[in-house]
Parts: structure tokens; sequence; C-alpha cells
């Protein structure tokens, strides 16, 4: 994959996101690579995953409803930035900017529902979303702490907090998110049946 300029990728943050937007964009940045770090992923890619999961989140909903049109999303996607933000991004960097890599386009892709199956790269991106400093709420620094005690561990309880958060309110609840929580705690159970045998 040849790397996008990451100046010009910056420079549209910088041009496009509110103040608000970009702080945070910059934050989930630093944490991302932070966690990268603490379970060895390949900083790099998750610096871009990044800069790129709230990237569309600068464009009117009129915008983003053309998106949701072109790449045949579900209706529950037409205005709901919130929802749909994330796979306009992910389409946005493969068509604009070139990147190919599937992992770094689905960890943008997921970053706000997980999904079934998430690498270890969609896992840090999504939970470094959460937890980036800026972010305040009920429960997370308990989960800042899980995230680098255990990534599977602070994803299943960030997932199942959401579940609850937009069941509670009445919101659209994608499938994504129910199939990602479920998937995941298959995989904690498995891990620890494996280490007890």
């Amino acid at each position: 994959m040849q790397s996008p300029d990451k100046n010009e990728i910056i420079e549209y943050i910088d041009r496009n996101l509110t103040e608000k937007r970009r702080v945070h964009t910059y934050a989930v940045v630093k944490e991302a690579k932070s966690l990268s770090k603490r379970y060895g992923e390949d900083q790099e890619k998750a610096e871009l995953a990044a800069l790129f999961h709230d990237f569309s989140e600068a464009q009117p909903e009129k915008a983003l409803n053309g998106y949701v049109r072109q790449l045949g999303l579900e209706p529950s996607y037409l205005d709901n930035g919130n929802l749909a933000h994330s796979k306009i991004a992910a389409f946005v960097m493969e068509r604009d900017y070139h990147i190919t890599d599937r992992d770094i386009i689905n960890a943008v892709s997921y970053h706000t529902t997980g999904r079934p199956g998430m690498s270890k790269l969609e896992k840090i991106i999504y939970i470094a979303d959460a937890i980036e400093p800026n972010r305040y709420y009920p429960g997370v620094d308990e989960l800042r702490k899980m995230a680098y005690i255990d990534l599977d561990e602070a994803c299943l309880m960030s997932l199942n907090r959401s579940i609850d958060y937009i069941k509670g309110r009445g919101l659209y609840l994608g499938q994504d998110t129910i199939m990602a929580r479920d998937s995941l705690k298959k995989e904690i159970e498995q891990r620890k049946e494996l280490k007890n045998e």
C-alpha cells in the first residue's frame, strides 16, 4: 500500500472539522498509537485509521444522505450521521486517498458499531474512540483502565454499555453491534476455556 500524504489528511481535518471534532480526532490518534504499542499493533496503521475515523463528520446531512444512497446502505443510515459517518469515511479514504488495506478500512467503517470477528486494529480504534481523554461519561475511567489490561474485555464492556444506552433511549440499534458483542463474548469464553485446559 502506498502511504497517503499525512499532511494532506491533517490539512483536511484542520480545515473542515469543528474544533471539538479536531481535538477529539487527534486525541484518538494518540490513544490508538498508545494502545497499538501496548498490544503490538502497527502504530502507523492505527494512526491512519484514527485520523480518518471521523473524517466525514463535517459534511451536512444532505451530503451524507447522498452517500448513503450511493453506497446502497440500509435506510436506517439516512438522516443518521452518527451511524453513517464511519461508512462514508471508509469509502472516501479508499476512493480519494487510495488506501487499500482492508484492516484500516474496516477499522474506520466499524468504529461506531463494532462487528463480529473484529481484528486487533479494529478493536483498538473502537476503544480509543471511546476512552480518549476528552470523553466524560459514567464508567469511562473503569473502561480506560480495562483497555490497557485486556483489550477484548474493554471492547465487550463498551459494547454492552452502548447497547444499554441505545436501547434505553429508544434509538436505532444496528445488528452489527449486537453481533459484535455476542462474537466477542464467545471469543473471551473460548480463550478462558483454553487457559483452563
